[in-house]
């Protein structure tokens, strides 16, 4: 077998430069990697970085420049050059350990998977943290809030699974993601429609799921996720939130065969559940408890279930913006 790495990256030159010292330390590796980059910035502003790198003699080092933003462009762009029977994806604000890559390969051979996933495990960069003048749109919330609800940001950027390495009913997001290159659906693999609001990976995965691909979950083979202080507010995760909330009614009215009773069933669980703890959380936030992000977050998912139809962008041209949140 030959593996392709990708590691699609906007604009985030610290964190390229930390995951590639990763990808360049990986040991056990006994199969060929071609180490791809893919740069989506307009400017290409990664080029002469990545050029400057020499990889290790077991690696070889691709520089793309995709100049449409949008993470489903770079994806393609960068699967359209990769040469690898499987596909390694590591993103751009990722560190992996040295037996990474390793693991996530002995996991794929020991269960002859299609997909496998990782666990991924937050970093908070807090060290300039500070109370931010932005506010949450909705309820007038104060962003600055690292600190009390550090486990809630620890516990939203990271990625858990199973205790035990194994097949699993369900599937993940793309980074942290090993995939047979046969297993790939033919033609465009992510949804280029799906370029500013992502979720672009959950649809190639509910469909792969769909065509009875084998899921496999890499219980070893974790990542460090670093998530900036600019991240690690209610301002910027609650609408994420609300985003990943809008997956089950989006996937019922998105498939080839539309489900639209399926739809309703989940608008009405929404309605319910952004009700209940919309409600709970904002008096919890009032009194400064600890518990306000979590069940913030809850009424925020609800409500994505139920106005499912309307999309947030927080990729693509989304990040032309200046100074655009999580960047």
């Amino acid at each position: 077998m030959s593996v392709s790495l990708i590691i699609p990256t906007f604009r985030r030159p610290q964190g390229l430069k930390t995951a590639l010292a990763s990808v360049f330390a990986q040991t056990g590796v006994t199969v060929p990697v071609q180490v791809i980059v893919c740069d989506n910035s307009p400017e290409g502003s990664a080029r002469d970085q990545v050029a400057a790198l020499t990889p290790p003699d077991s690696q070889t080092l691709v520089y793309l420049h995709e100049p449409s933003p949008g993470v489903a462009n770079a994806r393609n762009t960068a699967l359209s050059a990769a040469t690898g029977d499987f596909i390694l994806f590591l993103d751009d604000d990722e560190e992996a350990p040295a037996d990474w890559a390793s693991r996530m390969i002995a996991t794929q051979k020991a269960y002859d998977a299609d997909v496998v996933f990782g666990p991924v495990t937050a970093r908070l960069l807090l060290e300039r943290a500070s109370d931010s003048e932005n506010r949450f749109p909705l309820f007038g919330m104060r962003s600055g809030d690292a600190d009390k609800f550090r486990p809630y940001f620890e516990a939203f950027f990271s990625r858990f699974g199973p205790a035990e390495s194994g097949p699993i009913p369900d599937y993940y997001g793309c980074g942290n993601s090993l995939l047979r290159r046969a297993a790939l659906p033919d033609g465009e693999v992510f949804d280029t429609n799906r370029n500013n609001c992502g979720g672009e990976d959950d649809k190639l995965f509910y469909g792969m799921k769909a065509a009875g691909k084998k899921m496999v979950w890499a219980a070893d083979a974790f990542v460090w996720e670093d998530v900036p202080e600019s991240r690690a507010t209610l301002n910027y995760t609650l609408p994420r939130a609300f985003a990943y909330g809008q997956g089950p009614s989006t996937s019922a009215m998105t498939g080839e065969i539309k489900k639209p009773f399926t739809c309703a069933y989940w608008m009405l669980n929404g309605l319910v559940q952004a009700t209940v703890f919309g409600g709970a959380g904002v008096a919890l936030y009032a009194t400064g408890s600890k518990a306000a992000a979590r069940i913030l977050d809850k009424a925020a998912r609800g409500a994505g279930k139920l106005i499912w139809f309307h999309k947030l962008g927080f990729y693509g041209t989304a990040l032309l913006k200046p100074n655009p949140a999580g960047r």
